[in-house]
């Protein structure tokens, strides 16, 4: 399945993870790959025209292979999930790693991602080039200070009561915690994304296990480039738990956003920092990444760019074929013959060529 906004298109799959759940994710962009985990609140179709991500989904794969995910029970992921574990939660990323063939990648966490991205990371040190941890934190939440108890609680209660309902005036509470200084259209986003993303069920279900994990005893076993970002007057997490997560890991480097949003907004001047940081942050991975995307792309005949455009789209080989009117094994043996040029085999081969394909349109 492909989208497209303006010149940009993502093409969305799906990985099998270790426990049969499907997990959607999405690939954008062009350079060195970077797995994006967002965390709940996500819908991989609505957050592409959301006037909340855009501006990060767009420059983001300027500089990069985006691929990004809805956690299990969540977006276009399975719903009807109740395993929402750590370990469970660390599978469905190492299955989209896998699926999406990303032998090293850097890996993004948001938000409630972190204990996640930090318990990979501890597990395949050889497998990520770097870490970013953005408006996020380890776990250990019941430590928190009491008036940060309360506020969970509060949210928990809204979820029950408000939710699911028609009207948005509970789930605005929830808003105006993520981004105080959004726009009204920007805030609606968010209203309507709470929605769409997760049944009021789900997400308490999801918050039952999240408030008991942590990852903070694997904080010390980190060795790779670490950048953290917070926002100073983050009201959804707090700015100390930015500061830990930098305390903690050896080498890791924090950057204070001068923003009260949890996630930074385009016209703030936090933004311009927010990337620059991260461009930067990145570039190492541009140069050493492996012959650049157009270079390889250019290596194929018309005829395998056609079939690898047709597969873009999500068709079969047989509906390749029919589309094209030629047998199944020619089609077959084009697909091959563009595989051996990008460099791919294994299972993973198809998803990697058009993650390819895409980062070179």
């Amino acid at each position: 399945m492909t989208a497209r906004v303006g010149t940009s298109v993502q093409s969305i799959r799906f990985a099998r993870s270790a426990d049969g759940v499907a997990i959607a994710y999405a690939v954008h962009g062009n350079g060195p790959p970077l797995l994006i985990d967002k965390c709940w609140l996500s819908h991989l179709q609505f957050d592409w025209q959301s006037p909340l991500w855009r501006h990060y989904l767009v420059e983001l794969g300027r500089i990069a292979t985006v691929i990004r995910y809805d956690e299990r029970g969540y977006g276009m992921s399975d719903r009807d999930v109740a395993d929402h574990s750590l370990q469970a939660r660390v599978a469905d990323l190492q299955a989209v790693a896998d699926d999406a063939g990303l032998e090293r990648f850097a890996l993004l966490a948001m938000a409630q991602g972190g204990p996640v991205a930090i318990e990979y990371a501890a597990r395949h040190p050889g497998r990520l080039t770097r870490l970013i941890l953005y408006g996020t934190f380890a776990g250990d939440q019941l430590t928190a200070a009491p008036e940060d108890l309360e506020l969970y609680e509060t949210v928990g209660a809204i979820i029950r009561v408000g939710w699911s309902r028609p009207t948005a005036e509970f789930r605005r509470v929830f808003t105006s915690l993520m981004i105080p200084d959004g726009t009204e259209e920007q805030m609606r986003s968010i209203d309507d994304l709470q929605r769409l993303a997760v049944d009021a069920e789900t997400a308490m279900q999801a918050r039952s296990h999240r408030v008991v994990t942590d990852s903070s005893a694997r904080l010390s076993q980190l060795e790779l480039p670490t950048l953290v970002l917070h926002s100073r007057d983050d009201r959804a997490q707090p700015y100390q738990r930015g500061r830990d997560l930098a305390a903690r890991i050896t080498g890791a480097r924090l950057v204070t956003l001068e923003s009260k949003n949890h996630i930074v907004l385009a016209d703030e001047p936090a933004w311009p920092v927010f990337l620059r940081e991260v461009s930067e942050f990145l570039a190492p991975d541009r140069v050493t990444a492996p012959r650049a995307a157009d270079d390889v792309i250019a290596t194929l005949s018309p005829r395998e760019l056609e079939i690898l455009r047709l597969a873009a789209e999500g068709r079969d080989n047989v509906a390749i074929a029919a589309e094209l009117v030629l047998s199944v094994r020619t089609v077959e043996r084009h697909l091959q013959n563009a595989y051996a040029k990008l460099g791919l085999q294994g299972r993973n081969a198809r998803t990697a060529a058009v993650a390819r394909l895409l980062a070179h349109t």
